[in-house]
């Protein structure tokens, strides 16, 4: 493969990581705010009562609404950005049709300023715009991918999975144990889950891990914390 068709090849294929990185990225800090969200619910309802049926009604509750609302949220907005997609993609077609040869100067430009000498990105651009000129110029120019647009139905469905995936195990983790060892194990299984979020989400965004550990579990035991002693002030109280 010569140093243009490596070019254009790598050109057709920009951007295509960049959503699979964003939709992986989704589903983590879903299921952290699944995660986030229910122990807060269960863990400050466990302050207040230690009925079983209780804490299952609230943590149920809590579950269906955050990831009902996670999905519809999503829904909304991949729905606006599909919009935008296309709306942009009409722009460029109807400017291919009107000017191709200023699409196509404007392709070499955008290669040449990726690092191509003007000779190779020309012929890349060439290239390009001979196999799919409006493939290219949405990749190349605008970030997206014709063949993959954001599918809002797609999204909804991950958020509700993810978020649903993180609200199950503190769910499980208050429910399940005996009532003198549910909270310790809840907590405990929680921060062990927002560690491997946090390292998760930092790994995808090529973050720092520590920090990002360290918010998640930060964040998690102070929203427990708070959640908890607010429950056992409102069951002395007798509310």
């Amino acid at each position: 493969m010569n140093q243009s068709s490596r070019a254009a090849h790598d050109a057709a294929r920009a951007g295509s990581l960049g959503p699979r990185l964003n939709w992986l990225r989704a589903a983590v800090l879903g299921a952290n705010d699944g995660i986030v969200s229910t122990a807060g619910l269960v863990v400050g309802v466990a302050g207040a009562t230690d009925d079983r049926f209780a804490l299952l009604a609230s943590g149920l509750s809590g579950l269906l609404a955050g990831s009902l609302s996670m999905a519809a949220g999503e829904y909304v907005s991949v729905s606006s950005q599909r919009d935008s997609e296309q709306a942009a993609l009409a722009v460029e077609k109807r400017e291919l049709r009107e000017r191709p040869d200023a699409e196509l100067d404007e392709l070499t430009g955008l290669l040449t300023d990726r690092g191509l000498s003007h000779e190779v990105a020309r012929e890349a651009a060439v290239q390009l715009t001979e196999r799919d000129a409006l493939r290219a110029h949405a990749r190349v120019e605008l970030g997206i991918d014709p063949d993959a647009l954001a599918n809002p139905w797609h999204a909804a469905g991950a958020s509700f999975l993810a978020f649903t995936a993180g609200a199950l195990l503190p769910l499980l983790a208050i429910v399940l144990p005996p009532s003198s060892t549910r909270l310790a194990i809840t907590v405990c299984s929680v921060l062990v889950a927002l560690a491997c979020t946090g390292w998760g989400s930092a790994r995808l965004g090529a973050a720092n891990p520590r920090r990002a550990v360290a918010r998640t579990v930060g964040g998690g035991a102070v929203a427990m914390g708070v959640t908890y002693a607010a429950g056992s002030l409102l069951g002395s109280l007798g509310v």
